[in-house]
């Protein structure tokens, strides 16, 4: 059997305002809040309430038959319920239906894993538990950020317990092998790895309102058949893109609501075709091989590398700027300074200092606020800036040192007794020193030997009385 699995990233980001050097120690306040809430509810309006409710009724039409999957953004889930709070409701009547996957990926939809393992875990966490309290469910399958992948990663994620995780499938990594089959990732024991057919996902994402396109117009049945044919070299088509997709990216006078709405009727007519979520995937099909990645790869542009976030001296400036605050940030133990640092993180801010414009030039331009990547990079510099002086200021005061123990105190020394004076006052001379006695014969007699000291009734000789030393302090 052959299986479509249908996944779609939800994603906005915090974007930041006109943000200058004269700001800098005078205004904490980073986000556009007017951008934010504009751009989300437009989106919402054209794409997630309509689609949503389009994906309800296939779902219902086909008696479960048809299912996809989601990643949400946390920075997504906080303006939902910030701006459009029957978005998140929407998500819930899917989720209510059987048939709709919600899948983990980092909180502020950032790349640290790269840079941060320990707040990578954290935020995962973080949006798993999210999950749960809005949906009711925990996910099992992990989308790391712009399908951002490695060998690394992949045995990350298997020890943090998850059954399945997403990646690109990329040429220079696969070569002459498929991305329709299940792979093991290399040096991982059960966790399978889920690649996406970029070429038929690209169909629907990039190239179905393309007018110069040779294959212009994209109908249902023609992707069906295209669906077909891949079959024949696996058994498992990935098809995974931004949600926005759908009446943002491809409006809705393009036709592609139609598209979807005709699609599942044609793939269920196949023989032997269905639709899978991630997680069934990963338990219908055994892997065929191992898959080496080494260098990390994405789903962004034309080389599928991190060249999109990190492919200049601004970009690398600025990330590694925001990642150097990491220890600072969590001294101070306050939430909003952890919530602003994290919304710093997310990929959007070096996304929009990329200067590769040649064929990825309009995606990059995309929702983008800045006139230029320099104008990007000056303005997330003066709003990290500032953060960095407020985080001077609330970190905690060093704690005081100890003094330091004082020096005991010599005993002092011992006076030297004073000869006793005579009664008229006068000290007494000093006592002459005998001469020894002649003997009969003329010699001297041998000098009289000293006394010893007297013993103590034990039999020994009394001890010489010890200097006492003066106790330390505590």
């Amino acid at each position: 059997m052959s299986s479509i699995c249908f996944y779609f990233q939800v994603h906005q980001p915090y974007r930041l305002r006109h943000y200058t050097f004269f700001d800098i120690g005078q205004s904490p306040f980073y986000e556009d809040e007017d951008a934010n809430c504009g751009i989300l509810l437009k989106v919402a309006r054209k794409c997630y309430l309509p689609m949503n409710d389009l994906l309800l009724r296939l779902i219902r039409r086909h008696e479960g038959r048809f299912k996809v999957s989601f990643s949400i953004s946390g920075t997504a889930l906080d303006q939902f319920e910030a701006y459009a709070p029957e978005v998140i409701q929407s998500y819930r009547e899917l989720m209510a239906t059987g048939c709709v996957e919600m899948l983990s990926e980092t909180y502020a939809h950032s790349l640290s894993f790269l840079y941060s393992p320990e707040d990578f875990r954290l935020q995962v966490q973080r949006h798993d538990d999210r999950i749960e309290e809005l949906f009711g469910v925990r996910p099992t399958v992990f989308r790391n950020t712009e399908l951002i992948y490695n060998n690394a990663l992949a045995r990350a994620v298997e020890d943090m317990g998850y059954k399945a995780v997403l990646a690109e499938g990329a040429d220079h990594v696969l070569g002459w092998r498929s991305p329709n089959f299940v792979y093991r990732p290399a040096g991982c024991e059960k966790i399978r790895l889920l690649l996406k057919n970029y070429s038929l996902s690209d169909d629907i994402a990039f190239r179905f309102s393309n007018h110069q396109w040779p294959e212009f117009p994209l109908t249902a049945d023609k992707f069906t058949n295209w669906a077909q044919a891949a079959a024949v070299s696996g058994n498992l088509i990935n098809l995974f893109m931004d949600y926005e997709t759908f009446g943002e990216h491809q409006w809705e006078t393009t036709g592609i609501f139609q598209f979807m709405e005709a699609l599942p009727d044609y793939i269920l007519r196949l023989p032997g075709f269905g639709f899978v979520t991630p997680s069934e995937a990963a338990e219908r099909y055994e892997p065929v091989a191992d898959l080496d990645v080494h260098s990390f790869m994405s789903w962004a542009d034309a080389e599928r590398d991190l060249t999109a976030w990190l492919g200049n001296d601004m970009q690398h400036d600025a990330i590694e700027a925001v990642y150097r605050l990491e220890q600072k940030v969590k001294a101070t133990g306050s939430v909003d300074m952890l919530r602003t640092w994290r919304r710093l993180q997310t990929s959007d801010h070096f996304y929009y200092m990329c200067t590769k414009w040649f064929a990825d030039g309009d995606v990059h331009s995309y929702f983008n606020p800045y006139g230029t990547p320099y104008d990007a990079y000056i303005n997330y510099m003066n709003a990290l800036a500032d953060f960095s002086l407020r985080l001077d200021a609330a970190a905690p005061a060093p704690a005081p040192e100890a003094a330091p123990a004082p020096e005991p105190e010599a005993a002092p020394a011992p006076k030297r007794a004073r000869a006793r004076k005579t009664a008229d006052g006068a000290e007494p001379a000093a006592p002459k020193r005998s001469r020894a006695k002649k003997t009969g014969d003329g010699a001297e007699a041998p000098a009289p030997k000293r006394t010893r000291a007297r013993k103590a009734d034990a039999g020994a000789e009394p001890a010489a009385p010890r200097t006492s030393r003066a106790r330390k302090t505590e």
